[in-house]
């Protein structure tokens, strides 16, 4: 009896160039990039720098449908709204877990026995402290540096406290050796993820500290990890420091919920320079770097600005009529992700109420609570997928605390660390080794053309303001300096 074999799992792509048939293998739902550039054929409109010959290329902006890692850490289902750590549904760990289990999970795969969680804790308490050269760092910035600029260069600062962690130093297989199950090498890894989850909260309360013009905190033992942190942050040198429960929880649930979220912005600059081989302190400045941007970490911040702009109810509708018009944009709504509820909003949204019993009504959240009415029942906003999302609320329950605006962004990259070294982690135990990341682009510029020489150039006739620097102002100084006759110059007048 013949066996039915089912439909084969690849794709047919015909060449209508050249009538060429070429058949894609099919794997996870994903095709893989490489297969497509077997695909070549000469075109009457290609341009040497189209370079044909090496083959058909994907041209994805953003990123908007190319996977590239293969991993286990976190799912997202953006159409259901969905989000899973190794598995777990992120609304069982709000409920069930704390921070620090939470990044265990991340990090290592599974939940933790109770012995490998006492023994995590410790061990991440036992880094919290930095070095004091370290303070000097901080002091060196402006009073009103933003705490982000200050965190991304302590991070970078951190790395050259620790030599034995740079593979420039030891060898650029220092980490990359851990896939072969290189005992040594997996220490020197594991040392530097708890290192940095250690210290990252003690750093981001010095860039707290420094714009208040306070002295740092030390580290206090008996609390946990985001009870420390407040401490770090607002121990005013009483006898005895305990945070008040409620904000304490709820700290550290925002914590578990913005631990990681897949291949995000941030995410991808880490992978991205970790695929150099780079050490981790590197590696999480340059998620830093990623995360303070507007469009990313910086959003609740934005957010939090658009509410207090509005300044009350009565003036949603006008507002979300500009919106509506593309004269203003809309914070704190949609998802690059998410087309429907963005569950970590929901989870967010019952922990705002928590919160707001202990610190009192957040004065923005009705001008909140009517914006986010008008994106479920305006049609401009679901035709378009514009829920509240994560950074809508969490904003609200930030700003409720006390926290100021600008601190944010730091909020989201303290608990963002164990995402970023998770993923990190991950690609470094590959076993096939790491590619350094190098994404192709299409060439669009000018053909090979002859140098001319400075006296016979001409500014182009269809040129604009793009095409040369654009005046800029300078301050009274520069312009005496301008104004003033310099001793080269005399030389020069006298030839």
């Amino acid at each position: 009896m013949a066996v039915k074999s089912g439909p084969r799992q690849s794709l047919t792509v015909i060449d209508n160039r050249t009538g060429k048939s070429y058949e894609l293998p099919i794997k996870n739902n994903s095709v893989l990039a490489t297969d497509i550039k077997k695909i070549k054929a000469q075109s009457p409109d290609d341009i040497p720098e189209d370079e044909t010959s090496q083959g058909l290329r994907v041209f994805d902006p953003g990123y908007m449908n190319t996977a590239v890692v293969q991993s286990k850490i976190t799912y997202i289902n953006g159409q259901d709204g969905i989000l899973r750590y190794r598995g777990y549904p992120i609304e069982q760990l709000v409920q069930k877990s704390n921070f620090l289990e939470s990044a265990f999970l991340l990090i290592y795969g599974e939940l933790p026995t109770e012995m490998q969680y006492a023994k995590w804790q410790d061990e991440v308490n036992n880094h919290t402290f930095i070095h004091t050269d370290m303070e000097g760092m901080f002091k060196t910035f402006r009073y009103d540096s933003h705490p982000m600029s200050m965190l991304t260069a302590a991070f970078a600062t951190l790395g050259a406290f620790a030599p034995e962690a740079n593979p420039s130093l030891r060898g650029q297989k220092l980490y990359t050796n851990a896939a072969s199950g290189d005992l040594e090498s997996l220490k020197v890894l594991d040392k530097q993820i708890l290192r940095i989850l250690g210290k990252a909260p003690t750093l981001a309360a010095a860039s707290y500290r420094m714009r208040q013009g306070r002295p740092f905190n030390r580290p206090a033992k008996g609390l946990s990890y985001t009870g420390n942190f407040l401490q770090l942050l607002d121990n005013l040198s009483e006898r005895e420091y305990t945070p008040h429960p409620v904000l304490e929880k709820a700290l550290d649930t925002l914590f578990i919920i913005h631990a990681d979220h897949e291949v995000n912005c941030s995410t991808a600059t880490v992978l991205q320079v970790g695929s150099s081989l780079v050490d981790p302190y590197s590696v999480v400045a340059a998620g830093c770097a990623a995360l303070y941007g507007p469009s990313h970490g910086g959003a609740s911040e934005s957010a939090i600005r658009m509410l207090m702009e509005i300044g009350s109810p009565e003036n949603v509708p006008a507002f979300m009529e500009k919106v509506e018009k593309r004269e203003r944009v809309l914070v704190g709504f949609g998802h690059r992700v998410y087309k429907n509820v963005d569950p970590r909003s929901t989870a967010i949204r019952a922990l705002a109420e928590e919160v707001f019993k202990v610190t009192g009504r957040n004065q923005l959240l009705d001008t909140a609570l009517v914006l986010a009415k008008y994106a479920r029942e305006s049609e401009f906003m679901r035709s378009r997928n514009l829920y509240p999302n994560v950074d809508f609320y969490s904003g609200l329950i930030y700003q409720a605390m006390g926290f100021p605006l600008d601190f944010y962004p730091v909020l989201f990259a303290v608990p963002r660390c164990v995402g970023w070294l998770a993923h990190w982690r991950q690609q470094m135990l590959t076993p096939s080794g790491v590619k350094i990341w190098r994404p192709r682009q299409l060439y669009m510029g000018s053909g090979e053309r002859d140098y001319i020489e400075a006296k016979d150039r001409q500014v182009k006739k269809d040129s604009t303001i793009f095409d040369a620097p654009v005046a800029v102002s300078h301050g009274g100084d520069s312009k005496r300096s301008q104004l003033a006759i310099l001793k080269e110059e005399k030389v020069r007048a006298k030839l």
